[in-house]
C-alpha cells in the first residue's frame, strides 16, 4: 500500500560525499533518512527554492522531454529497500496509460518538488526504513 510521504529535511554537508534527505510519513510519525550524493541534494534543494538557472540542468531537461513527449508525472513511488539501497519509481501518465519507470529515489523527489507533484512510499519501506523513536535526525 502507498503512503503519502514528504520531503522534510535535507542535509547537505560540503565537506563530505554524502548528503542526507530525510522523508516523513505525511499524516504520522515514521521517517527514515535516504544517503544521496552533493548534486542531487543540491539540485533538491535548488528546485525547492525556485532558484533560477541560464540553462536547463538534468531534472529541468528530463521534465521538459516527458512533457513534450505528451507525459504527466502523476507521483513518485518510494518503492523497496534492497540491500540499503532505496528504490523509486516514477509513474508517468501518457496516452491513458500509467508507465512506471525505475530510478533513484533523490532523482525522482528532484522531480517531484518542483512542481509539487505528489510523493508516496510503500507501507513495507516505512516498515523497514523507520528510524526508532526518539532517535533525532
Amino acid at each position: 500500500m502507498e503512503i503519502p510521504v514528504e520531503l522534510v529535511r535535507i542535509l547537505i554537508t560540503e565537506t563530505g560525499e554524502s548528503q542526507v534527505i530525510v522523508i516523513q510519513e505525511r499524516d504520522g510519525e515514521r521517517r527514515f533518512p535516504i544517503t544521496i550524493g552533493f548534486f542531487e541534494a543540491a539540485a533538491i534543494d535548488r528546485r525547492l527554492k525556485n532558484i533560477p538557472i541560464p540553462r536547463p540542468m538534468t531534472h529541468e531537461l528530463l521534465a521538459e522531454i516527458m512533457t513534450s513527449l505528451g507525459g504527466r508525472l502523476d507521483r513518485v513511488v518510494i518503492s523497496d529497500l534492497v540491500d540499503g539501497t532505496f528504490i523509486a519509481k516514477l509513474m508517468i501518465e501518457h496516452d491513458g496509460q500509467m508507465l512506471a519507470i525505475d530510478c533513484r529515489p533523490s532523482d525522482a523527489i528532484a522531480l517531484a518538488v518542483a512542481d509539487n507533484t505528489p510523493i508516496t512510499c510503500e507501507d513495507k519501506v516505512l516498515a523497514a526504513a523507520k528510524l526508532p523513536p526518539g532517535e533525532a535526525m
